[in-house]
This record gives C-alpha cells, sequence and structure tokens, in this order.
C-alpha cells in the first residue's frame, strides 16, 4: 500500500534546482562562498549530496566570479551524482544576484514541476529543509504557486517556485523572482518555521568563525 504522507508524495514532484553562485564573496577577501569548507567538505559539495535523494530533474549552477575554481569542484563532484550540474556562466556578474537569477531561468530546458533556487552560502540547508518546502507545497491552495520560508517575520532561502510561476516570471523581459513575488502576493505561499537554517549565511570572516567553517 502506498503511502500518502507529504513526504512520500513530495517524492513524486518533479525537482529543478537553480543555486546561484555568482557572487565575489568580496567581504571574505574576495572567496567563492560555493567552495567554503563545513566538515571537511565545500558547501557546493555538501548541498549537492543533500539535493540527490529527491532525483532532481536538472541542476543548473550559475557562477560568475570564480568561475574557474567553481568549474573545476563541479566536475570532481558530477562524477558522484546521478543528476550532474550544468554550469552557466554570467557574463555580468557584477550587476547582482538579480542577473543571475534571470540567466539561470532562461537556462532551464528540463520538465519540471517545482523549481528550487538555492544560495551557495547556507551552511546548514540540507535534505530536511528541503523536504519542508516540498511538504509546505503540497498543502498549498489554489492559486499559490511559490513557498517561501519565514523564520521569526525575516524572509528565508531556498525558495521554492511552481513551473507555472517560472513561466510567468519568464513571460515579463527583465523579470526576477523576488519583484514578481511582491507583485503577485496572492501566489505566495509563507511557510512560518522556527528551523533558523534558512536565515543561516556567510558574509564576513566572523560568520566562517561562528559557523565552525573554513575557506580551505
Amino acid at each position: 500500500m502506498t503511502s500518502s504522507s507529504p513526504s512520500a508524495a513530495a517524492s513524486e514532484l518533479r525537482l529543478a534546482v537553480l543555486l546561484l553562485a555568482a557572487g565575489e564573496g568580496s567581504r571574505l577577501g574576495v572567496h567563492p562562498k560555493a567552495l567554503i569548507c563545513k566538515e571537511g567538505h565545500t558547501l557546493l559539495r555538501r548541498f549537492s549530496s543533500a539535493i540527490q535523494g529527491f532525483k532532481p530533474v536538472e541542476y543548473i549552477v550559475v557562477t560568475g566570479f570564480h568561475s574557474q575554481a567553481i568549474e573545476a569542484e563541479m566536475e570532481s563532484i558530477n562524477a558522484s551524482l546521478v543528476c550532474s550540474m550544468r554550469m552557466i556562466q554570467n557574463p555580468a556578474p557584477e550587476k547582482g544576484q538579480p542577473s543571475s537569477v534571470r540567466l539561470g531561468l532562461e537556462s532551464l530546458r528540463g520538465e519540471f514541476d517545482v523549481l528550487l533556487v538555492a544560495l551557495s552560502d547556507q551552511p546548514e540547508v540540507g535534505k530536511k529543509e528541503v523536504q519542508e518546502l516540498l511538504d509546505e507545497y503540497l498543502k498549498r491552495v489554489s492559486g499559490q504557486e511559490i513557498i517561501l520560508p519565514m523564520v521569526g517575520g525575516k524572509r528565508g532561502n531556498p525558495v521554492l517556485f511552481s513551473r507555472k510561476a517560472v513561466s510567468d516570471i519568464l513571460a515579463s523581459p527583465g523579470m526576477v523572482c523576488r519583484i514578481y513575488m511582491d507583485a503577485q502576493p496572492s501566489k505566495v505561499k509563507a511557510m512560518h518555521t522556527s528551523n533558523k537554517a534558512f536565515v543561516v549565511d556567510v558574509d564576513t570572516p566572523e560568520d566562517i568563525q561562528r559557523y565552525k567553517l573554513s575557506l580551505n
């Protein structure tokens, strides 16, 4: 007998993943955040390993600054992944995260039900957090197309988008996720959670120490 639990149903969703890794990491001495290490492994490797259990149908990593170093790590990781990463290089990363988001969305080519848009500098995000988002997606009501984690009133990441939401965003030239969410609040389902993993990121040397991370 097939389980009807949200977690079991979530496993039937075709998941695409867009990981943003184009930043310069200037406050870390110009170090790629995706290559920060936790417990001996890069954040890129840890996140890639965590999502494999969901059998993603597509996995895109947008790079910009540090593309060479990140690509080298991707090649090493891909050998062990069921769904390998595809790198898209942002030619103008200095334009900021919105340009990487738009480029990533335009680069999607697979058939998917939901898209996870994730950041490369969140050391606590793993399988548990992705499962939370997918389970919440299955509880949404008609018209809700986006799952946005909220921790103590603060927006978190990753964010989950339905294929319809992605299509709507792409239909407007220059539109990106954050602007779309702000313009279409009725389509956003806030997932209120006490899980601080959704709001933990790494920006400064102090963060490296606080979360027991390293730069090599």
